[in-house]
């Protein structure tokens, strides 16, 4: 058994659009927090997480989700 092998299933590569037509790439754990990303995406962009509303298919997203959720 190759239990501590990590593949390349661990991760997912997600994209954050903002309203001003950038997008920034990130890769993630599936189970990794999406806080994590939405704290990264907002010191890249100069902004306070309280600025901006994450959402995925119109639907909020809140920081304890995951990409696996």
């Amino acid at each position: 058994m190759n239990e501590g092998v990590k593949t390349e299933n661990d991760h997912i590569n997600l994209k954050v659009a903002g309203q001003d037509g950038s997008v920034v790439q990130f890769k993630i754990k599936r189970h990794t927090p999406l806080s994590k990303l939405m704290k990264a995406y907002c010191e890249r962009q100069g902004l306070s997480i309280r600025q901006i509303r994450f959402r995925f298919d119109g639907q909020p997203i809140n920081e304890t989700d995951t990409p696996a959720q």
